[in-house]
């Protein structure tokens, strides 16, 4: 069944025209819906009954649900959500340290394709994409999970599971709603599109003129050690991947975020501090290192594990010297299924072990 996140003001209005309502209507409905976190308080509004009756009928109008919901000690909570053809993907709400901020991060699609060895959520195959309301869905959710812990969602990433420039139309189509100011009215200033470093989908969201910010996942600094980790890099090497970046910042004026989980023995070398601080030279990009979640012998069967606190201490420290905005995202959700695909996997295939 169609359901009231699937559509655009727009389509809604074409729909409640058709049924006999007017433009009105829709707007006080979709109005309601996204204030509701996915629910319509009909009460609060005059409406004909018949049409009411009809948008019932035709489509869904109550919030996806939660089938495993943890929580862990810092206030980091993960959300399985199950859809109505029973696949489920994993939702992530991040308080903020101090203050009474929360992060979201939301998925794209059913599991991913891109491979990626040290990814739990590549364990799992790819199943589809997730349709622009499905990810409306997620952001309910977590607007949710954010109002119950007192807290306000102020900022969304697509970095869950699944490659969101391989979904590029849904994820644009969501964005647009979720930043709507009579709909989602979240802000596309505070949105976030992540990606592995597919060059042409970097390049089709700068031309769509969503003007979001843009993640990428290098993990490398050179193409050699991208190819072991990311299938992807077989196909795009790092400098493509960062003139894409370049392009897209210079387009929209958003800082681009290089995401970099750190892999003991693989990436974490003084070394690749320095290369990586080369490839970034007079770039006016941010680093976000991260500590990796051990999740279990990747695609090939290699054991990756994290690097111990001082080695990350080291390479920070590096770069910083090398003049590099950097940072180390401390770790979230310890205690829970927190790594991308994690929890989904020990649902679908508890006979895995995955720590």
């Amino acid at each position: 069944m169609l359901s009231l996140s699937d559509l655009s003001l727009e389509d809604f209005t074409a729909r409640v025209e058709a049924w006999g309502g007017r433009p009105v209507h829709a707007r006080q409905i979709l109005r309601s819906f996204y204030a509701g976190d996915g629910a319509v308080a009909w009460g609060e509004f005059e409406l004909p009954r018949a049409l009411r009756g009809r948008i019932e009928a035709e489509c869904r109008v109550a919030p996806a649900q939660i089938a495993v919901r943890q929580v862990a000690d810092d206030g980091t909570a993960k959300l399985l959500l199950r859809f109505e053809d029973g696949r489920t993907v994993e939702s992530v709400l991040m308080p903020d340290w101090q203050g009474e901020r929360a992060a979201g991060c939301v998925s794209s699609q059913v599991g991913c394709a891109m491979g990626c060895d040290f990814c739990a959520t590549a364990q799992g195959g790819f199943a589809r994409n997730l349709c622009s309301g499905e990810i409306v869905d997620q952001f309910f959710a977590l607007r949710r999970e954010a109002k119950a812990a007192g807290r306000k969602l102020q900022t969304l990433v697509f970095m869950g599971m699944g490659e969101p420039l391989l979904n590029l139309d849904n994820v644009v189509a969501a964005a647009c709603r979720i930043a709507a100011n009579d709909l989602g009215a979240l802000g596309r200033k505070q949105i976030t599109v992540s990606t592995v470093g597919l060059v042409p989908g970097i390049q089709a969201l700068t031309a769509s003129g969503l003007g979001v910010s843009l993640a990428v996942s290098l993990h490398a600094p050179d193409d050699a050690t991208r190819a072991r980790i990311l299938p992807a890099g077989r196909r795009h090497a790092v400098a493509e991947i960062l003139a894409a970046a370049d392009a897209h910042q210079a387009a929209t004026g958003r800082i681009t975020t290089i995401q970099y989980c750190l892999l003991a023995g693989v990436n974490d070398s003084l070394a690749q501090a320095r290369a990586l601080a080369d490839v970034l030279e007079g770039r006016r990009m941010h680093v976000n290192l991260l500590r990796y979640n051990p999740t279990g012998p990747g695609l090939s069967g290699f054991d990756y594990r994290p690097p111990e606190m001082a080695g990350i201490e080291e390479f920070l420290v590096e770069l910083r010297g090398r003049g590099v905005v950097a940072h180390f995202r401390r770790p979230r959700g310890e205690g829970i299924d927190a790594a991308c695909g994690q929890l989904r996997g020990k649902v679908e295939r508890p006979g895995r072990s995955l720590s």
